[in-house]
């Protein structure tokens, strides 16, 4: 017992779900506990994938069924009373002529055939799906798929590095004969194994710290036909405009600042994956789309077509956003034409725009292009969310993956993008209506509008600017404001008569079903420092406070200072540190003697 002890002082044991793992304390291989809601969902969706995969096969035997007693029906031709008497004077003579034991043989022979099942039935058995997770770090998704979602063949977990392969293994043996009869894992790199591995997988999870540009060619590659690719990517100051330029370099997007940016990065990061598969003549289907925590998540169904993927262009749009107000306009990047019957492809007709915005007078900025065409399948996200109610004790992220799906089955899956009612309030200079007041208003107009699940204030609309602009006109007539300035946009939205009178008066649908149940929509989050995490094998110091909290810098320094490693100095209660920071690497320029700039190694 002393000598398990003396083993397992250097790893603590962390559980999740219906899985364990063995972590150690010196941070070398990556686990960070805020993914539980990334996991949980994924875990929901693969429950669904499981069983939407067992219905569609069933569907197809049915159809295949169907068609084959059609056919028969068809090519068989009707025998006229005589035909068949002759048959049968035939059949007698040539018993006859034949010995009466090897006409019984003959009998009973074709007896046993005609009980063989038909070929047209002989259909491929729908194997269990096989999931592959290409960075598998500690294991720990892999071994909550192998034990939680009934139905898989096997689970393989991948990782290029040899002390996350390692851990993977230990926690394989670690829960027991159900995890490592499923559970496989490999040293090898993720791009390669899914190249040399086409169309192998039913699941390919890409799960990377950053961004999964670099996978995604060989991702669309390795997932069947039919199958489900999940992808997640965390680097959110990228895609949402800090840096549009290195997201052009990975995504082939270009980003716009505005409220939706979070949305945004969500169509970017489908437009990629779509752009990757259509260069081996496959598309993609999402069925779920969502941004939580710090980091967006997709959900995709690839298939292949080299007929289907001529629609690329009209699932994609670039982004036209107005510099000085909140209009965005969408620029569609093809379109279809139909002529005596036939359809054809075309370039769409633009601009949507003039030069300056028709509502403030400002310039617009570029983005694109983006996945204009819905991002969810309200059908797979009702399923979803219908199979996790039952199941609360199995999700330790139940509240929060409720309450994104509940909001996601409310969303006006159409219309792409969003706009937020205190961003527009703040363009006019006037206090906000409340959000039902002017929900209301758009209904009565004969619009449709939701909330986003991306902002709590964002709101989801088929109304056009005009509209939106005129419903505020309204609004600051009844409450006016003070005088601004006449450069800005909101006095130039403002001198403007509205074209509609908006009606302020409370509406039967203002209210979604979720709000009048009164569920909870939008969680904080369940403890203080809920974020991204130290990368593996950095040494953790005081600098990473913000991310990490001071109880756990306490921890980790006390940790390594155990183990002979220098470390800072540890953090006091109130926040404050004092560091030397002796192990990091800096990276502050310092001048020279000749006044140039030099780096430290």
């Amino acid at each position: 017992m002393a000598e398990v002890e003396d083993k397992l002082k250097d790893y603590e044991i962390k559980k999740e779900g219906e899985a364990e793992i063995l972590m150690l304390k010196s941070n070398a291989v990556f686990f960070n506990p805020v993914q539980v809601h990334n996991r949980d969902m994924s875990i929901a969706v693969l429950r669904t994938f499981v069983s939407k995969r067992k219905e569609e096969h069933e569907v197809l035997l049915n159809k295949k069924n169907k068609s084959h007693k059609k056919g028969s029906q068809i090519e068989t031709s009707v025998v006229n009373g005589d035909a068949a008497l002759t048959s049968q004077h035939d059949e007698m003579d040539v018993v006859n002529e034949k010995g009466p034991n090897q006409a019984i043989n003959e009998i009973e022979d074709a007896s046993k055939e005609a009980t063989k099942t038909p070929s047209w039935k002989v259909t491929r058995e729908l194997k269990p799906p096989v999931v592959l997770e290409a960075l598998a770090a500690s294991g720990l998704r892999s071994l909550r798929y192998a034990r939680e979602v009934d139905g898989l063949e096997k689970v393989v977990a991948l990782d290029n590095d040899k002390a996350s392969v390692e851990a993977c293994k230990r926690n394989i043996k670690f829960n027991g004969a159900a995890a490592v009869n499923k559970v496989e894992a490999h040293l090898a790199d993720a791009r390669v194994y899914m190249l040399t591995h086409p169309k192998e997988f039913d699941v390919v999870d890409l799960d990377p710290y950053g961004s999964p540009s670099v996978f995604l060619d060989s991702a669309v590659q390795a997932v069947a036909d039919g199958g489900l690719l999940m992808c997640t990517a965390t680097d959110l100051a990228v895609l949402c405009g800090t840096n549009g330029e290195v997201c052009y370099s990975k995504y082939g997007s270009y980003p716009v600042k505005g409220k939706y940016c979070h949305e945004m990065a969500l169509r970017i990061l489908l437009a990629s994956i779509e752009s990757h598969a259509n260069r081996y003549k496959r598309y993609i289907v999402p069925v779920l789309s969502v941004f939580m925590d710090f980091y967006v998540r997709v959900f995709v169904r690839v298939f292949t077509s080299a007929s289907e993927i001529k629609n690329t262009p009209l699932k994609l749009s670039y982004v036209y956003q107005c510099a000085g107000c909140d209009s965005f306009h969408l620029q569609s990047l093809g379109r279809t034409v139909t002529k005596n019957n036939s359809v054809k492809y075309a370039p769409g007709i633009g601009p949507v725009v003039p030069q300056e915005c028709s509502d403030c007078g400002k310039k617009f900025n570029v983005g694109g292009p983006i996945w204009s065409a819905p991002i969810h399948d309200q059908d797979w996200v009702l399923s979803t969310l219908t199979d996790v109610r039952p199941m609360k004790d199995r999700y330790p992220a139940y509240n929060k993956i409720t309450s994104i799906l509940t909001t996601v089955s409310e969303e006006l899956h159409d219309f792409p993008l969003f706009f937020s009612l205190h961003s527009i309030s703040g363009t006019v200079k006037c206090t906000s209506p409340s959000a039902v007041m002017f929900r209301s208003a758009v209904i009565n107009a004969g619009y449709q509008i939701s909330s986003s699940h991306v902002n709590p204030l964002g709101l989801k609309s088929d109304a056009p600017w005009d509209v939106i602009w005129d419903i505020m006109r309204c609004w600051v007539k009844n409450h006016p404001i003070k005088e601004q300035p006449h450069d800005t946009p909101g006095t130039a939205i403002l001198s403007k008569s509205p074209q509609i009178e908006a009606n302020f008066s409370r509406a039967v649908a203002a209210l979604s079903k979720a709000q009048t149940k009164k569920v909870k929509r939008f969680l904080p989050n369940p403890e203080s420092h809920w974020g991204p995490k130290v990368r593996a094998g950095r040494t953790i110091t005081s600098k990473h406070i913000s991310l990490l909290g001071a109880e756990a810098i306490n921890g980790a320094i006390s940790h390594q200072e155990a183990n002979g490693a220098a470390t800072d100095k540890p953090a006091s209660d109130t926040g404050e540190t004092i560091t030397d920071d002796v192990n990091e690497p800096s990276t502050k320029r310092q001048k020279t003697s000749d006044g140039e700039q030099s780096t430290e190694p």
